[in-house]
């Protein structure tokens, strides 16, 4: 269900050599001054990467051929183990959510078939990843975990179900990775299917977005609502014709990016709409609120005159009385701009948009912009069920990698060292050489009672790196096997930090390990 933003690539003449030369020149200018302003790594990373790709074209042009450059593939990344831990994170905090409202997994392929795809998604079908025939099946790579979703119920005859599902997905748009934009990224997705009474589900998705965005401490936020129906009967009562609603929705989609007179003129000169209709579409897309708004459009005669909006204003007063009931009604606007340009969408829909906290130090990537989003699609399952038969659903999607952004960003800040990559909670080491097997003995004890441990992989590894591998990586304890301790039946644990020591009997380490570790919160 996350915004989506349409992008085409550029192609360019392949540059002679003495051009590349001066893009390098160019390119490492850009460099410099982004380290000099010390820009975001990531950022600088980026165009780092540029630099090299530019210097081994030149290599290769002057070799006569072009020389390979090992890198990621435009639009992907690499996580290193500090970012995989903040992720991590994410991940648990968001799944936490999930299973606390009764949801349940599943899994679909990362692949369909490209007629699955095709049609669902509007003006950004031309972002769906087509795989090469290879003399059978057409497939595509999957572009959200909706759709496939929606197959998935249709396909198993599924009534009822509330899923949640955490996976990647694929787009060919224009990456800015700096801005967590992607071509494979995660979503997380939480949806309800099943025929229930009006609100009530769609509410609860509501109350989902905004726990987990509070439980992750980002900031302040609102989260945006509105209605298709509503913007339907809106798009009637402005004089738009009924084939031009979903075209003209694609461009009030797009309000969040570009300002109204942009908007306003696609409209006009691209998609062929009558001036006027534009500018009453213009009045009502300015308004936003909460139950106030809803009483000033039910009383609104334009409105008033078209059963759509009707349907979708109650509807809409029921969502506000229910979030109301789950405490986040605070957090909620009724923003007539809201559109969601995805073609899927048939009731309420929604978005999460951080809107910054004025104390945040982690400036290089501001806590603002579209986080989540999602609504209702009642009709998609009925695609492709061979009888037509419906089943309402509601569901969102967590923008993940707009979040980690944010995460990491934070997290450097606070420093590397209060991230920790390493699970390990105690070290085995040994005081003296040739105690390797006793060692092993000690961690198969630990692995077998299931405390996370680990121990070097030498034969005589000194003492002194043991305890440097801990204090660096945060493991809070040692076991240290000894002559003199094995002799006496047991072994000394250290605390790390305040490296103090003392002997534990065999039989009692496993008790006394576990009850340290609980002292700690571990």
């Amino acid at each position: 269900h996350v915004a989506n933003h349409s992008g085409n690539e550029t192609s360019m003449a392949t540059p002679s050599p003495i051009s590349v030369q001066e893009q390098i020149k160019a390119q490492g200018a850009i460099v410099r001054q982004l380290k000099k302003d010390q820009a975001p790594q990531e950022k600088i990373q980026e165009e780092v990467a540029k630099l090299v790709e530019l210097k081994a074209k030149l290599e290769g042009d002057a070799a006569g051929g072009v020389k390979f450059v090992l890198k990621c593939p435009k639009g992907t990344r690499d996580y290193d183990p500090f970012q995989m831990a903040i992720r991590e994170e994410l991940f648990d905090a968001i799944k936490a959510c999930f299973k606390r409202h009764g949801a349940i997994s599943i899994s679909t392929p990362v692949f369909e078939l490209k007629e699955t795809l095709m049609g669902k998604y509007g003006e950004d079908s031309k972002l769906i990843y087509d795989l090469a025939d290879q003399g059978g099946e057409l497939l595509s790579l999957r572009y959200d975990l909706t759709v496939p979703f929606a197959r998935y119920v249709a396909m198993n005859k599924v009534k009822q179900i509330k899923r949640y599902h955490i996976d990647r997905v694929y787009r060919r748009d224009q990456p800015r990775m700096t801005l967590g934009r992607y071509r494979e990224f995660y979503q997380c997705d939480f949806d309800i299917a099943g025929e229930f009474d009006p609100m009530i589900p769609d509410a609860e998705c509501v109350k989902v977005m905004a726990e987990i965005l509070a439980d992750l401490k980002l900031g302040n936020f609102v989260v945006k609502v509105n209605h298709r129906k509503l913007l339907d009967g809106m798009f009637a009562a402005c004089g738009v014709p009924p084939e031009k609603f979903r075209t003209i929705c694609s461009a009030v989609d797009k309000l969040d990016k570009v300002e109204w007179e942009e908007v306003r003129k696609e409209m006009v000169e691209e998609k062929g709409l009558a001036g006027e209709a534009a500018d009453r579409i213009g009045e009502y897309v300015k308004l936003h609120g909460g139950k106030e708004l809803l009483a000033k459009l039910e009383a609104d005669q334009r409105l008033g005159a078209v059963k759509d909006a009707q349907l979708g204003l109650a509807d809409m007063r029921l969502l506000l009385h229910y979030c109301d009931l789950f405490g986040v009604l605070d957090k909620v606007s009724f923003d007539l701009s809201l559109a969601r340009g995805l073609d899927y969408y048939t009731g309420v829909i929604f978005e999460a948009i951080l809107t910054g906290d004025p104390n945040d130090r982690a400036s290089s990537v501001p806590a603002v912009g579209s986080v989540a989003a999602g609504g209702r699609y009642d009709e998609l399952v009925g695609m492709f069920d061979q009888k037509g038969r419906a089943v309402p659903c509601v569901g969102l999607s967590i923008g993940i990698e707009r979040l980690f952004s944010i995460m990491e960003a934070r997290a450097k800040v606070a420093g590397a060292g209060r991230t920790r990559t390493v699970p390990t909670q105690v070290m085995v080491a040994s005081a003296q050489k040739q105690l390797l097997e006793e060692r092993m003995r000690v961690c198969a004890q630990l692995w077998d009672a299931g405390i996370k441990s680990e121990m070097l992989y030498k034969n005589n590894p000194k003492l002194l790196n043991h305890f440097q591998y801990c204090e660096k990586e945060g493991v809070p304890l040692v076991v240290i096997v000894g002559e003199a301790e094995k002799a006496n039946g047991g072994v000394k644990l250290r605390e790390v930090e305040s490296r103090q020591e003392e002997f534990v009997k065999y039989a009692d380490l496993v008790s006394e390990v576990k009850r340290r570790l609980i002292e700690k919160g571990l």
